[in-house]
């Protein structure tokens, strides 16, 4: 399985599906990551957040992508459609994970129309959380039990957010993935919002003289 995040700023990817990410490299899937903007605009410190998000990508065991917009500034038109369309292309990704639509920041809400529209050919397309989305309802939840502690070690190499200014809190992290789990009876899990999602019921298929069993019984 070929899996693409794309998230307007460092950390933003990591925030909302860090855990799932981890869970899909467990499994020997080919993760890539799309950063939007390098977030010039945000609190930096001695290393930048690129290097921040270099770190965190090299950590997780991912590709990673920039889309070279200004922070503050992603448009949702064709510019950042074909940004996005073309790391699709190349990383040949058929799950894609983006932010949520609603949501306070306009980064976040342009990235996410840009993508839904890039990948609309894409067989699972599903939107994760953030601490300024809206309104979010999650109808899928992925039981990231084991990969906890492995997001928060993601989220420590975006250190400008978690010691300089207080914008990531890992305590909240955990106590949300505690919280999505308990509704999705599970101990943790990362909820997501299903713009669509192929549901496989496995590799196997009737033989062919399944298949006409089939059809002899039917008639």
């Amino acid at each position: 399985m070929r899996v693409l995040a794309v998230g307007a700023h460092p950390d933003d990817i990591e925030l909302g599906c860090g855990a799932t990410l981890l869970a899909h490299i467990a499994r020997g899937h080919e993760v890539s990551m799309l950063v939007m903007t390098t977030g010039e605009q945000g609190p930096q410190m001695a290393r930048s957040r690129t290097h921040e998000q270099e770190d965190a990508a090299k950590l997780l065991g991912a590709n990673l992508f920039w889309g070279n917009f200004e922070d503050g500034a992603v448009p949702e038109g064709r510019t950042a459609v074909g940004s996005i369309e073309a790391v699709l292309k190349e990383t040949g990704a058929d799950v894609v994970y983006t932010h949520a639509s609603r949501d306070t920041h306009q980064d976040h809400r342009a990235t996410a129309v840009a993508t839904l529209a890039a990948a609309r050919r894409a067989t699972t397309v599903l939107q994760y959380e953030s601490p300024s989305t809206i309104g979010f309802v999650p109808t899928i939840f992925v039981d990231v039990d084991g990969y906890v502690e492995g997001k928060l070690a993601l989220l420590r190499a975006h250190g400008s957010q978690v010691e300089r200014n207080g914008l990531v809190d890992l305590e909240a992290i955990e106590a949300q993935a505690r919280y999505r789990g308990f509704t999705a009876r599970m101990r943790f899990a990362e909820g997501f919002m299903c713009e669509r999602m192929q549901f496989d019921l496995g590799a196997h298929r009737m033989t062919p003289e399944q298949e006409l069993l089939l059809l002899n019984q039917t008639h």
